[in-house]
């Protein structure tokens, strides 16, 4: 446990280090674009922070491979080194798009080739346990094809995610923490060397997320980039490949005793077909809701749109802040539960305390939906807007303000400028004409003084 935590810190130190510099070379070499009408910030933001991330992989793979005992990862294995060529490419990848922009379907045929390269090199899915029949062994090609399907909607639904300052480094972070629970579970509980890749990968996946993450955090400073959310999603997927088709369930011994208790023993072996998918459950909902809405209306999938979930959270009325936030707590709920659920299946206290938790987050989801009338006693307990003076006095500087015409040739007033524009579905804009990193969000009119693209403002 040592060697990974101090893995962990190196990955996350050299992220960080690296991320100053790395800003200053996207200015100087130009990753920085233009804002656009549907981009929450309001100065603008380099790209290219998958730069630093990619440095921190090395440092602690790096540092790994030294170390007493994770040496021996490094000897046994070839994962380490199939995860690394495969992130080099996809890094490369995004580099170049998030510099000059690349075509959706290179994009995708660049991610196949990534995953390609790492099932060639030995981190491919060689079984799979079904409930009620056990192990089954893959053919070469469907544990091929299996992998590449799982590295390419990982690392999709990651690169979907990313929209908010912030959002997907934390998500991944929660995902590689509870990852890291159970993979070191398997590895050191059942005495499982074949577990130690994966776990080994969801502690540099932590320390790249937690390194990037503060210069990320609202107002971000930087922005990770397709660069930085395809290598994280490949990152991710790696080790849920390597726990689910490298370890073998029946090295557990758990298929013993009675059918009842058979079935509770197996829990952990069946999580590995789960945990890749709660995870990135939210994420991957993002995704396939996504592909479907766009589909409907007749446009590609790829086209950029306002209706993703960080989206709407925004128009209910959440702060950025706050609604980032909501999305780490679905995160973390459904992927620790997912842990907690592996280690004690048969607990009723813990399904109430899934329902508990999920009721309070569904309250949290809406609140803005209600404004509770406070007794004045309770004033002095809750925020300023939901104190009857403040409301009452918003009301009052609400209806006094006359809408005024505006002159030909004059600026544009504050509430002209808070008004938000027609936006297309987003072929058309941006390098790439694609949502790409936390720039995608439509005007809101809470962001009074938004001044005007090109203005003189």
């Amino acid at each position: 446990m040592r060697e990974y935590l101090l893995t962990l810190c190196i990955t996350a130190a050299v992220t960080y280090l690296l991320t100053g510099p790395v800003r200053k070379f996207a200015i100087a070499a130009g990753a920085m674009p233009e804002i656009r009408a549907r981009d929450v910030h309001r100065e603008p933001t380099p790209r290219l922070g998958g730069i630093a991330m990619f440095g921190g992989l090395c440092a602690g793979l790096l540092v790994a491979a030294h170390l007493t005992n994770l040496k021996d990862v490094f000897e046994v294995s070839n994962e380490p080194r199939a995860l690394l060529s495969g992130a080099g490419l996809i890094w490369l990848l995004g580099v170049l798009d998030d510099k000059w922009g690349v075509d959706a379907l290179i994009k995708l045929g660049g991610q196949m080739i990534a995953a390609g390269v790492m099932v060639l090199q030995g981190l491919t899915i060689l079984w799979l346990p079904v409930p009620g029949v056990g192990p089954v062994s893959l053919t070469p090609w469907q544990g091929t094809l299996l992998t590449v399907a799982l590295v390419v909607i990982t690392i999709n639904a990651v690169n979907f995610v990313d929209g908010l300052d912030g959002l997907a480094s934390g998500m991944v972070c929660i995902a590689a923490a509870a990852f890291f629970m159970y993979a070191y579970r398997i590895w050191y509980g059942y005495g499982l060397e074949a577990a130690a890749p994966a776990t080994l990968f969801a502690a540099v996946l932590m320390g790249m997320c937690l390194g990037f993450l503060p210069h990320n955090a609202h107002p971000a400073r930087i922005f990770m980039g397709d660069s930085g959310s395809m290598l994280i999603g490949l990152v991710l997927a790696a080790g849920a490949i390597s726990i689910t088709g490298q370890v073998d369930p029946d090295a557990m011994k758990l298929f013993e005793g009675s059918e009842q208790a058979a079935v509770h023993a197996t829990v952990p072996v069946y999580i590995p077909l789960l945990l890749p998918l709660t995870v990135i459950a939210v994420p991957f909902a993002d995704l396939v809701l996504a592909i479907v809405r766009r589909t409907w209306r007749g446009q590609s999938p790829f086209a950029a749109d306002r209706g993703h979930l960080h989206h709407r959270l925004l128009e209910i009325g959440h702060s950025h802040s706050r609604a980032v936030l909501i999305m780490y707590f679905w995160s973390a709920l459904i992927a620790f539960g997912a842990v907690a659920y592996s280690v004690n299946s048969a607990g009723v206290w813990f399904v109430l305390a899934i329902v508990a938790l999920s009721g309070v987050g569904l309250v949290l989801l809406l609140l803005p939906r209600f404004t509770p009338r406070v007794p004045r006693w309770a004033e002095g307990f809750v925020p300023p807007r939901y104190r009857r003076a403040n409301r009452i006095a918003q009301a009052e500087q609400g209806a006094e303000v006359p809408a005024e015409p505006v002159a030909a040739g004059a600026a544009p007033s504050d509430s002209e400028m808070a008004a938000p524009e027609p936006v297309g579905s987003g072929m058309n804009g941006g390098a790439s004409g694609g949502v790409n990193g936390a720039t995608a969000i439509g005007d809101r009119s809470r962001f009074t003084h938004r001044r005007r693209i090109g203005s003189p403002q």
